[in-house]
């Protein structure tokens, strides 16, 4: 399951509807721009300072962090399940002259293995896998992640009429996100609960930020 909303590219609100591909690829349809193509705050926050190489970004919508990170200098790829937003995202790189810096792949984050310790940065926003998943995904996506580089893992705090829609498994703490890292191979930067600026133009009023980094 993604989970984005209006005013951030990685935040799918899902009020109704399946968590099915069909379902996605019908909604995206639906839209001409499904999304802001803004950065998500925590990315920002957390990656601006950071330098830039390769970076993977799963679940990538319509590429508004992909397209953030390589207008930084990053080399970026945008891993997405639906067919339509990855053709828009395209759209929207070769329009920003960035085409070169990027890379769309389509794949299903449930089961998608990303290069064993290929990137500097690796960033997942508002996936909200089931439990289950998660105790895999985790472990699986910071695989990607090279020797110094960044995991970052950003989610929505549970919500009880979220929880009451998708399932109250699909929401973790940043402990329990944590605690799907290996203390041996990773530092922790960041695990909180962030809350977002008042006045914000969004229904969510805080993110759950996991950042950390792979020793060695």
């Amino acid at each position: 399951m993604h989970d984005h909303d209006h005013d951030h590219d990685h935040e799918h609100a899902q009020p109704s509807g399946g968590h099915d591909l069909a379902s996605w690829e019908e909604r995206y349809r639906d839209s001409a721009a499904l999304w802001s193509g803004r950065a998500n705050a925590a990315l920002v926050a957390e990656v601006a300072d950071l330098p830039p190489g390769r970076a993977l970004d799963v679940g990538c919508g319509e590429g508004g962090d992909v397209l953030w990170l390589a207008g930084r200098g990053w080399q970026v790829t945008g891993l997405d399940w639906s067919e339509v937003a990855l053709a828009r995202a395209a759209e929207h790189a070769a329009a920003a002259g960035l085409t070169e810096r990027v890379e769309w792949v389509r794949g299903d984050v449930g089961t998608w293995q990303p290069p064993e310790r290929a990137h500097d940065l690796v960033t997942a926003h508002f996936l909200h896998p089931q439990e289950a998943l998660r105790h895999e995904l985790v472990p699986r996506l910071a695989a990607g992640v090279a020797p110094g580089g960044t995991l970052l893992w950003v989610g929505h705090p549970w919500d009880e009429q979220r929880a009451a829609m998708w399932g109250g498994d699909r929401f973790a703490t940043a402990e329990q996100v944590v605690a799907d890292l290996d203390p041996q191979e990773w530092e922790v930067l960041v695990a909180e609960e962030r809350p977002r600026p008042a006045g914000g133009d969004d229904h969510h009023h805080a993110d759950v930020i996991v950042r950390a980094r792979r020793r060695g």
